[in-house]
């Protein structure tokens, strides 16, 4: 009688689940790699060209899954308990078990481990709970370590509010694991200095944001990370690594064979306007940036059941108040500038396309193409090329092996794709390029391997080859040679290969513990007048220089 209880209580809360938004953040690879897996089995049906997901559309695709249990592997099935676990609040439960401190009736729970205060009425549920992360690194030049620590609240009203804040101080001692011109896939920040100094830094995140749902759609005002294209080591869309910056969100599912996804958001430019900051003969300046936008559309229709093709555009526009055409969401907004942006390059148009298949069972192929800018004219011709990205991949999920994961991928991008002239139209924030980490005129080759052997625990193997050819910076109107006709690759600046080894386990909701042993070799080459150490000065983080077999350790609570 319990078990037909509970799943009559997850189909009448799965009629409203999918009304309300608190996002998921694109940090959490277990839980995303996991509904890939069971889309690939043909578990799921999901468009995973567009990150974050919902909380809510997460747990209504576990309960499906849960509805077909006969389908997964014994593995699967315990991942599956510890993620409806997580997920108790937008499934219309409170959490339960044995690390529980204290219940009353049905409408508050307190739990130990991990912590969590968690509350649910006929109108209102909510819950708060601390997140804290370290990681150990050993085998470089030095040993050092970094960790993150904060809260976090998710909170539903009635069947169409939500609200949910994060809120975390990272601190890095000994590194600093990003940098605008680091090509790395660690999220980046906006450092200062230790207190009480010494190498490495600090910076703190806050994200959530405030939405609007209905049972087609939402509307919301947040501040959080994208990530925009099908990917297994870093999109070439939106990758999600700049730090956070506030947008508008607007998303539309009216039909079945449709989805839409807009955002206008205020980017960072950190460029002083110095017409209106203040730089007074004594104490201290007050500097002001000059403004930065930038407005993203993507369509994904669904011709066939399995098969998604998206297609959108954004622009990057500054140095003016935000453009009411810019907030329409369905516009091509490169035909906008000629009116709006006439005889200026104040504007940064972008297309991409992304294509994913899931239509042969266990296997899921996608590409993704972007544009930065396109010529008829280039095409054919050997010495010009256009500005682009591209990436091509492949999964194939628990066949002809259950509870193993085999993945592969290639990225290629032209020189000058993702580069711009002005400092307020260029496709960043915080100086953090938007798109793929590794930005122009770059390629790698990606493999990995993940293995599922008992309950929560995943050991993973993986290899990246990556390598970067001549650096350059966009000039307009170049000659000798055209911007356009700048070589591609050939001569390499910098170059990086890492094999991975990891293992993680998960034995509690929200909380992981993790390891990990890197076999790398990065180097740098005297290519332009510049030396290899200043290419690798640019490029990498210290402890990555050279070869070295680096050792990492660490837990986490909370994304």
């Amino acid at each position: 009688m319990r078990r037909i209880a509970y799943t009559l209580t997850l189909i009448i809360t799965g009629l409203t689940l999918h009304a309300q938004v608190a996002y998921q953040h694109v940090s959490d690879r277990d839980i995303y790699n996991f509904l890939d897996e069971l889309a690939s089995i043909h578990v799921i049906c999901i468009n995973s060209t567009v990150k974050p997901y919902p909380r809510t559309t997460i747990a209504g695709y576990l309960q499906k899954a849960s509805e077909q249990s006969q389908m997964l592997s014994r593995s699967q099935r315990a991942r599956l308990s510890h993620y409806m676990e997580e997920y108790q609040m937008e499934l219309g439960e409170l959490k339960e078990g044995e690390w529980q401190l204290f219940k009353r009736d049905s409408s508050v729970s307190v739990h130990f481990l991990p912590p969590e205060v968690a509350y649910r009425d006929s109108f209102f549920r909510a819950l708060m709970r601390p997140v804290y992360g370290f990681r150990y690194f050993s085998g470089g030049e030095r040993d050092f370590w970094v960790s993150y620590g904060g809260a976090e609240a998710i909170s539903y009203m009635g069947d169409t509010w939500s609200v949910y804040a994060s809120l975390r101080d990272n601190y890095q001692a000994g590194e600093r694991l990003a940098q605008p011109s680091f090509l790395t896939q660690e999220l980046g920040g906006t450092y200062k200095a230790l207190t009480g100094g010494g190498p490495g830094g600090e910076f703190s995140e806050m994200r959530g944001g405030i939405t609007w749902s209905w049972n087609w759609g939402s509307f919301g005002l947040i501040k959080d990370h994208m990530m925009w294209g099908d990917n297994q080591n870093g999109s070439n869309i939106f990758s999600g690594r700049t730090p956070s910056f506030p947008m508008v969100k607007l998303y539309l599912n009216p039909a079945k064979w449709l989805e839409f996804s807009y955002y206008h958001g205020w980017l960072v430019s950190e460029a002083i306007d110095s017409v209106n900051s203040i730089f007074p003969a004594e104490g201290n300046a007050r500097t002001v940036h000059r403004r930065m936008y930038i407005a993203a559309n993507m369509f994904t229709v669904k011709p066939l059941e399995r098969l998604n093709i998206s297609f959108g555009n954004s622009i990057v526009y500054g140095d003016m108040d935000v453009q009411p055409a810019y907030l329409i969401p369905f516009f091509f907004y490169k035909s906008l500038v000629h009116t709006i942006h006439w005889g200026s390059s104040f504007q940064n148009n972008a297309m991409f396309i992304n294509i994913s298949s899931r239509q042969l069972k266990h296997l899921h192929l996608f590409g993704t193409l972007f544009i930065d800018e396109f010529s008829v004219k280039r095409i054919g011709d050997p010495t010009r090329h256009n500005f682009n990205s591209y990436k091509t991949g492949f999964t194939l999920s628990h066949w002809p092996i259950r509870n193993v994961v085999l993945g592969g991928e290639y990225t290629f991008t032209n020189p000058i794709t993702f580069l711009h002239d002005e400092p307020t139209t260029s496709f960043s924030s915080n100086k953090y390029n938007l798109g793929h980490y590794l930005k122009d005129n770059a390629e790698e080759f990606y493999a990995t391997l993940r293995i599922y052997p008992a309950g929560t625990l995943q050991l993973s193997a993986s290899y990246t080859y990556a390598r970067k050819g001549h650096y350059y910076e966009y000039i307009r109107g170049m000659r000798n040679p055209r911007i356009d006709e700048l070589p591609v690759l050939e001569e390499i600046t910098w170059d990086s290969s890492s094999l991975v080894f990891a293992a993680q386990v998960n034995p509690l909701p929200n909380i992981r513990i993790f390891g990990k042993y890197t076999i790398s070799n990065v180097q740098g080459y005297d290519v332009d007048g510049r030396t290899a150490q200043q290419y690798l000065n640019m490029f990498s983080a210290p402890y990555l220089h050279g070869k070295n077999n680096i050792f990492e350790m660490g837990f986490g609570m909370g994304f």
